[in-house]
Parts: structure tokens; sequence; C-alpha cells
């Protein structure tokens, strides 16, 4: 029986969950929710994570019904993410390991989604899709790593409708991305946007412009409404990413697909890969917004893999790093 603790703070989201052998003993978290119309400093947003983590520390170990000394790793996001919000919560998960007297162990936030995906849906050997604020990747695994075959070459998807939000001044509330696929769904004509894949990559930065560009001037004359725009911007993103899957699929003859990240979440987007996936006769997994959006549970599932491999990180290299790609992380634990 190996229980590990994982402590998420790269963004707006704090958790601390806790992995017993594969199930979720508890999964508490706390985000960081800034006014319509503004985004979140990484400032702000590490004195959110430093005021409120020690409570959710608490509510994590009091839901799993378990003592610090039932604990037989520390795992922590390493990277990649934001600079203050990771280094707030790496200091907290060195304090505890040294206080609790456990090996340490430094998590690839990727790494994690994945991890927790295959865990929650059963995925075997998916080809990845990971769609979220800050990456925009497919990968599959092979040889001791998870490969990225496709990803985006400036902004993420998920930021791409985080500042489409914040030009309609739609609420941050539970976040942007949640309240644009509402509004979609009341979306009613398709404004064509620009459509960038490159090969196996994809660009978010020229449809962003774009619609920041033009929102104001199709909205006062009256062309479209704002869920209109919402209805056809999820529409274009959705496509590119569902073109560039399809592909990594069947470069790697792959017959499952794994969606995870915080916009893994939005159901607009799993329908139309299930639409993909049907009609080559392959199989979707997703998870729903407890797994998807960024929460502790997955760092611990991600530690617990790694621990039982046998890694450990030492306190000296327990470093956090905002860039930490996908593909740095030896894969120990898969065959």
């Amino acid at each position: 029986m190996t229980i590990v603790i994982g402590f998420e703070g790269s963004a707006n989201k704090i958790g601390v969950g806790i992995i017993q052998d594969g199930k979720v003993l508890s999964n508490p978290r706390r985000t960081y929710i800034t006014p319509p119309g503004q985004g979140f400093m990484p400032s702000d947003t590490a004195r959110h994570h430093r005021s409120c983590i020690l409570d959710v520390l608490q509510e994590a170990l009091l839901e799993a019904q378990i003592s610090p000394q039932d604990i037989d790793c520390v795992a922590y996001t390493k990277g990649p993410g934001m600079g203050a919000p990771l280094l707030s919560v790496a200091i907290v998960a060195r304090t505890v390991a040294q206080l609790w007297k456990k090996p340490l162990l430094g998590v690839n936030h990727c790494i994690g989604h994945i991890e927790m995906g295959r865990l929650i849906t059963g995925a075997e050997n998916p080809t990845v899709l990971y769609v979220s604020g800050g990456n925009t990747q497919v990968i599959a695994y092979s040889e001791r790593r998870y490969r990225i075959f496709g990803e985006t070459i400036d902004i993420a998807v998920g930021n791409c409708l985080d500042r489409f939000a914040r030009v309609l001044k739609i609420s941050n509330d539970p976040s942007p991305g949640y309240n644009i696929e509402q509004m979609a769904k009341r979306g009613k004509k398709f404004v064509e946007l620009p459509y960038t894949v490159k090969g196996m990559d994809v660009s978010f930065s020229g449809i962003l412009s774009y619609i920041e560009d033009m929102a104001e001037k199709m909205l006062s004359s009256g062309d479209c409404t704002p869920e209109d725009l919402c209805f056809s911007l999820q529409e274009t993103l959705f496509s590119m990413l569902v073109e560039i899957t399809e592909r990594a699929m069947a470069h790697c003859g792959s017959q499952e697909v794994l969606i995870v990240g915080g916009v893994g979440c939005n159901i607009h987007l799993q329908e139309m890969m299930e639409v993909m996936c049907k009609e080559r006769g392959a199989k979707l997994f997703a998870t729903d917004e407890r797994f998807c959006i960024d929460n502790g549970a997955m760092i611990a599932q991600a530690g617990w893999e790694m621990f039982r491999s046998g890694q450990k990180t030492d306190l000296l290299d327990s470093w956090i790093t905002q860039r930490y790609r996908t593909d740095e992380v030896e894969v120990t634990w898969r065959e």
C-alpha cells in the first residue's frame, strides 16, 4: 500500500490531492478568480495560493482520514507554469516533506494530467490531446517518453479563449472557457475566422488578433451577436485540434484518444472528437471537471507512479521551472 500526497499550483488553481494505490482519497482545491476583463498576475496568484494552501492541505488530510505518518511520499508540480505560484507551492511541499521526514518528488504538470486521465478512464495507450490555458500538445507514448507529435507554435488554446473572454468582458467565474461554452450553445450564425494548421502544429495568435480587432465592429454593426462569436471561435479552434489529433492517430496506428487539461472539460470539444473517433472505429476517453482542471490528485498520481518505479528528488534538486517539456521526462513506470 503506497500513499502519495500531491501539491498543484502552477496557475490560478491551488490543489492538494491524496492517492492510495489508484484510489483518490481526497482532492480539494481553490481558484483565484479575477474581475471580468482581467487575467491573473503571477504575484497576485501566488499571494492567493499562500493565503489558502494550509487550509487546503488540512482539508485534504481530514477528507482522506489519514495522518502525515501514513504518507509515503510528497509530490509537487515542478513545472511548467507561472514562476511565483509554482514557487509558493514548492516551498510548502519541501517544508512538509522535511517536517514529516518523507521523500520528495518533482512532477511534470503535463505528465500529471496524462497519468490522471489514464487512471480515471482506463485508457491503455491513447493518443493524448492536452489542452489547457498554458499548453496545447498532441502526445503519444513511445520508448520511455511521452512524445510530442504536434503543438501550438504560439499561444495555447485555453489562453486564446481566455483572452477572447476579456474582449467581451465575460465573467471569470467559474472560468472564462466555461462561460464561453455556455454562450456558444446559443449561437446561431457561423462567422468565418482564420484557420491555421501547419502540418502537425497549430497557431492561435492570428485568430485571436483577428477576432480582437473585428469583434467590436461586427457586434456594433449587428452582423452577429456575442453568442455567435463564441460559437464560431469554439467551432474553428476545436476543428483544428481534431484535425491534428486524427493525423497523430493515423501516424501511430492508435485506436484511443484521451483528452486532458482544463479545456478538455468542454463538452462540445468532446462531441466533435467523438464524431472523428467513431468514423475511425476508435474510442474516446475524457474526464469531467474534477480531474480535467488542474488538481492535486493528478500530481499525486504521477508521483505515485514515479515513486513506485524508484524515483525521488533530492532537496537540492527540488527547484521549479516555468519551461518543462513533456518529452523531457523519462517514463520509468511504463514498458
